[in-house]
């Protein structure tokens, strides 16, 4: 039966059209800043590999999964660049979609301690739908889809700008301007299988000390995007002697979370967190909630291992 749920769900979604995409989601966005803003390409001040999986409402068969992959380095003093990739597929491969795009960031110092960073980034979306791999698909319901959309490229570009210290940090970004609709054959038809909106984002927070070896990181994201509810997401995690995190986080009538870091060693770091719905959906008994494993690598220097750690 949830398979059967799930199928329909998707056959609404896509083929019924009128559907106001969304970027993919993260529970640990303050670490996976460059996903959303490409102003963040180099402020960590190392090249830094980070990698993120989230696996959605398990237990949900066909449930969404994303991966992200980025990498970015300042490159000289004021200039940053990065490369990042997106992978968000739902429907056990039904609906695919693969972001790719290259960022590159400018920083001017505008205070004592205050740096402000421009950033611009180039890349694109492929597409992949397959009405097939639905269960429940019976094409002769809605003749004027094409079962299939394979490998449908839509350039993108983005911006933003990111402001920070050493203790707060605030940046707004709209990753992609380009809004590109995915329309079916039928000429006269105002329907579309998909759409790529506008998001645009702003992301803040700050790091209090509350004593000699604990710091309290409260973090804010949110997200607009035209046809969809605004989502905001609140997250609030303690720092215990620079080595181990944890927390809670609150997405706005979604779900309650629950997040864990460690710093394994001054170069890498890991990140787990789990969601645990607020809606109907998770009340379902086949809902397990939504995971999420974040690793970061960054290639430090003896000099730069005493500099004051960066939070974020």
């Amino acid at each position: 039966m949830k398979k059967i749920n799930l199928a329909i769900a998707i056959t609404f979604l896509i083929m019924q059209g009128l559907w106001a995409q969304q970027d993919a989601q993260y529970t640990q966005y303050m670490y996976n800043t460059i996903s959303i803003n490409p102003a963040y390409a180099g402020n960590r001040g190392v090249f830094s590999i980070a990698a993120l999986h989230r696996s959605q409402w398990v237990g949900l068969d066909g449930a969404p999964n994303t991966q992200t992959l980025n990498l970015h380095s300042p490159v000289s003093e004021r200039v940053g660049l990065g490369f990042s990739v997106v992978n968000d597929e739902i429907g056990n491969g039904t609906n695919q979609d693969t972001y790719f795009d290259a960022s590159a960031s400018y920083t001017i110092p505008v205070s004592y301690e205050g740096k402000l960073s421009f950033g611009l980034k180039a890349g694109g979306h492929i597409l992949n739908i397959d009405f097939n791999k639905l269960r429940v698909y019976d094409p002769s319901t809605d003749p004027g889809n094409e079962p299939v959309i394979d490998n449908k490229f839509s350039p993108n570009f983005g911006a933003g700008v990111f402001y920070h210290t050493d203790r707060f940090y605030s940046g707004l970004s709209i990753p992609n301007f380009l809004q590109t609709e995915h329309f079916d054959n039928e000429a006269e038809s105002t329907s579309y299988v998909a759409t790529e909106r506008m998001n645009l984002y702003f992301i803040t927070g700050y790091v209090f000390d509350i004593g000699a070896r604990t710091k309290f990181k409260p973090a804010f994201l949110f997200k607009a995007v035209k046809g969809a509810p605004l989502q905001a997401d609140i997250s609030a995690n303690f720092l215990f002697n620079n080595k181990f995190y944890a927390g809670a986080a609150y997405r706005w009538d979604a779900a309650v979370s629950a997040l864990a870091g460690f710093q394994l060693s001054d170069q890498l770091m890991l990140g787990l967190a789990y969601d645990k719905e607020t809606t109907d959906l998770g009340s379902q008994r086949f809902n397990d909630g939504s995971f999420e494993v974040f690793l970061r690598y960054e290639f430090r220097n003896k000099i730069q291992k005493v500099i004051t750690p960066r939070f974020f």
